[in-house]
């Protein structure tokens, strides 16, 4: 069954409204997977967020950013579609002093084992790329991503900006199974793959920390909008930390840090 998308007059300077509908708006900023558009989703929804939190908005039942867009899921019998238009363009307005509040992203630093039988891709990559393997791992490893948004799977996190000097196609032959953990890319977007899965990315290491958990709140260990490094790691380390139920369970901010 289809659900009919129909535009909104009047919005906003910076972004249009689309009823996917009759419970959900979607606000969209733009049409390329781009930083800049992604903080605009992430601060609105941040926003609205914190109106719910602070009981000032009544009415949204959930809201799921996108890479260019955010879905907002309503309860029109509390929140009527004109007055829902209205308080987003009260809250995303400049004159609207409640919602200056800075968004500040948690910034992770996650180990990684890249290649090693863990990360299969890794020297085609180089190859394709005309890199030696280590300059893969360092290009990678030496960049902060931004989660772009979380989709595809429970807790499955695309990651911008990979360097420009890594970016390729999807895999011509995708693969069946791609074990959980693969840190994989295309393009300009990197994964980490939550569970075994088909995938068509190139896998270049493996993270040992799980990315959705169902017995947590939240579930997911990453949101939109926050930051990743990743670290290189030993076999070893790899290994000891995939046995470590605390390193893996539920004290997840062990791999918060305070760096930007």
């Amino acid at each position: 069954m289809s659900t009919k998308i129909e535009q909104v007059a009047g919005a906003s300077d910076d972004w249009i409204a689309l009823y996917a509908g009759d419970t959900t708006l979607v606000v969209q900023f733009g049409e390329t997977i781009e930083h800049s558009i992604v903080k605009k989703v992430t601060i609105l929804n941040t926003r609205i967020q914190t109106a719910i939190t602070s009981d000032n908005v009544h009415g949204i039942l959930e809201t799921v950013p996108g890479f260019r867009s955010l879905a907002i899921v309503y309860d029109p019998h509390i929140l009527p579609p004109d007055e829902l238009l209205n308080l987003l363009r009260r809250i995303d307005s400049p004159d609207n002093k409640s919602s200056k509040e800075a968004f500040e992203p948690r910034h992770w630093n996650l180990p990684v084992l890249y290649g090693s039988g863990h990360g299969p891709d890794l020297q085609s990559v180089a190859q394709l790329t005309g890199l030696e393997s280590n300059d893969v791992i360092e290009l990678h490893s030496g960049c902060t991503f931004t989660v772009y948004m979380l989709g595809f799977l429970p807790g499955y996190a695309f990651l911008g900006d990979t360097p420009e000097e890594l970016y390729l196609p999807r895999r011509s032959e995708p693969r069946l199974r791609v074990p959980a953990g693969s840190v994989a890319i295309a393009m300009q977007l990197t994964g980490i793959y939550p569970w075994e899965s088909p995938g068509g990315w190139h896998i270049i290491g493996n993270c040992p920390i799980p990315m959705f958990n169902a017995d947590l709140s939240p579930p997911a260990l990453l949101r939109s909008g926050d930051k990743v490094r990743f670290t290189q790691i030993g076999k070893d380390q790899f290994d000891a930390l995939a046995d470590e139920p605390d390193a893996t369970g539920p004290d997840r901010t062990h791999w918060l840090t305070s760096d930007p």
